[in-house]
């Protein structure tokens, strides 16, 4: 592989200001990272003490292997909503090492609304299981959990996408052989219980963990009798009359041991193989990121750069580089996986599509992960392009990207919108793992590119009616809440808020991420042999 020699100039005003203002952008996410981490109230924390409880972090600290990363999974998920306070959706989510294999973690937080679950609570569950599901990883859950928020039982009941998912979801995992193994920490009511009933291993804490279907209010409303948790779903019951737990554990640490001797008695899962370099760091410092990209997206760079502080040795075979030359596409490996990036430098045109298909299949052929490192406004737009079949084009790359059963891994380092979204593998295109750096956008368009349609379709209305282009006055009074919304929701936060995105990252953390999500998804076949490709239109 070839070397990439960066041209940055490090003592620039313009890299200066760049580095400034990333770096402004990366110190307000570790605030919010840590708020979503350690902001509680006093009471809720005085009560997990006072019932002999320990806090989720301290329970992931137990769990996993001693010295081993941690790839935690939305941890700003709702960030901003329902009443600004249900920090990480109510549940501590990641990917870490128990037993030295490779689990999907997930620990209820208690001390946020006593564990209850909120609509985006259900919908990082699903994720969680889709995470296990596609990568084949055993899934450990440490519950505690009020059940359902009740005021929005709505959001989190019926629909295909609810709460009904996740049990089906758990079903599918069992027929798929993919370990389920549940810590039982605290009441599990009605979908509580069913989510742990349908688990492998039930480990059940004596005394303040319980499982039942319906608690002791509902039991006295329905039937009158009157029952304590412990009676009605405590360990005792459940260990030695009903035979639902499989497990008995004095406390949480004792609970957590007995769930790594669990996981360390699973078999092996032989991981799937790729060709192997011994991993070497960037040539260049990766927190150089920070002065060659900046906030304002509006301003380009050289996607080599980026490629250059993320790769092993900075090291890059290019692919087609006269070709398309606004989209980069080429070979690297990253803590020594190899990996086939595809790279924005501008708009998608008819030969960018044309070479990121065909580099695509290749990939998928060789069962090489792919890599694509989004900062796009969209494949462009004209009379000459449209004659000369950007459309077609466009189809064959989006088929291409959709069609690819490799592991896929999508990093927004700037602009994701429109059209470029799906073709650089968007959410939608279920690449195993995507994330996004502080300064990321992501829309249907731009402000300013939706603010100026909105107004050109406006005048356009008033051309055809008769009547006078808008005035300056008017321009403004459609366009300014236009520019606030499309930038409130194209927000990085906002997104991962949503859970668009699997986290908000540090740029410089970029080539540490992507190196624990490949060798994650190692753990599940490299390519489904059975897809292959679409037709791609001539």
């Amino acid at each position: 592989m070839d070397l990439i020699e960066t041209k940055i100039d490090v003592n620039s005003e313009e890299y200066q200001k760049n580095y400034t203002e990333m770096s402004a952008l990366v110190q307000d996410l570790d605030k919010e990272l840590d708020r979503s981490l350690n902001e509680r109230s006093q009471k809720a924390l005085d009560r997990q003490e006072q019932s002999g409880k320990i806090p989720a972090e301290k329970k992931l600290e137990l769990l996993l292997d001693k010295n081993t990363p941690f790839l935690e999974i939305a941890p700003l998920a709702a960030k901003g909503m329902y009443d600004g306070k249900i920090h990480k959706a109510g549940t501590l989510l990641g990917i870490g090492i128990v037993g030295g294999k490779e689990c999907v973690i997930s620990i209820s937080d208690a001390t946020i609304k006593g564990g209850s679950v909120y609509p985006m609570g259900v919908k990082k569950s699903l994720r969680a299981q889709t995470v296990a599901m596609e990568n084949r990883l055993p899934m450990i859950t440490l519950m505690d959990s009020a059940g359902a928020y009740l005021p929005l039982q709505s959001e989190i009941f019926p629909d295909l996408d609810d709460g009904g998912r996740v049990f089906r979801n758990q079903a599918m995992m069992s027929k798929m052989g993919i370990p389920q193994i549940v810590g039982v920490m605290g009441l599990c009511t009605a979908g509580g219980a069913y989510g742990v009933a349908m688990c492998d291993d039930i480990v059940h804490v004596k005394k303040h963990g319980a499982i039942f279907l319906g608690g002791p209010p509902l039991v006295k409303a329905a039937t009158g009798e009157e029952v304590t948790a412990n009676e009605l779903g405590g360990a005792e019951v459940h260990c030695s009359e009903s035979g639902v737990s499989d497990y008995y554990a004095e406390d949480d640490p004792h609970a957590i041991q007995i769930i790594r001797k669990i996981v360390q008695n699973l078999p092996e899962n032989e991981k799937s193989k790729l060709t192997m370099i011994d991993p070497v760091a960037p040539l260049y410092d990766p927190k150089e990121l920070y002065g060659i990209v900046s906030p304002d997206l509006s301003k380009p760079y050289d996607c080599r750069e980026v490629i250059a502080r993320i790769v092993d040795g900075s090291k890059f075979l290019e692919f087609k580089e006269m070709y398309g030359p606004t989209l980069v596409t080429g070979w690297a490996n990253i803590h020594g996986y190899p990996v086939g990036i595809l790279a924005n430098n501008g708009v998608l045109f008819s030969e960018c599509a044309q070479k990121a298909t065909q580099f695509i299949q290749l990939c998928d052929k060789r069962k090489i992960p792919l890599l694509f490192l989004q900062n796009i406004n969209g494949f462009i737009v004209g009379r000459e392009y449209e004659k000369g079949g950007i459309t077609k084009d466009g189809h064959k790359m989006v088929n291409a990207v959709s069609t690819a059963t490799v592991p896929k891994f999508t990093m927004v380092v700037g602009a994701s919108f429109g059209a470029g979204n799906y073709a650089m593998c968007g959410r939608a295109y279920s690449p195993r793992f995507l994330w996004m750096w502080p300064n990321a956008q992501i829309g249907v368009m731009g402000a300013e590119q939706a603010s100026d349609v909105l107004i050109t379709i406006t005048n356009d209305q008033r051309q055809r009616l008769g009547q006078a282009k808008m005035t300056e006055e008017e321009v403004a009074f459609i366009k300014t809440p236009v520019m606030e919304n499309a930038l409130k929701e194209g927000n990085a936060y906002y997104s991962t808020s949503q859970l668009w995105d699997d986290g908000i990252i540090d740029p410089a953390k970029s080539r540490d991420v992507i190196g624990l999500a490949i060798s994650a998804s190692l753990n599940a076949p490299l390519r489904d042999d059975c897809y292959g490709f679409g037709v791609f239109r001539m």
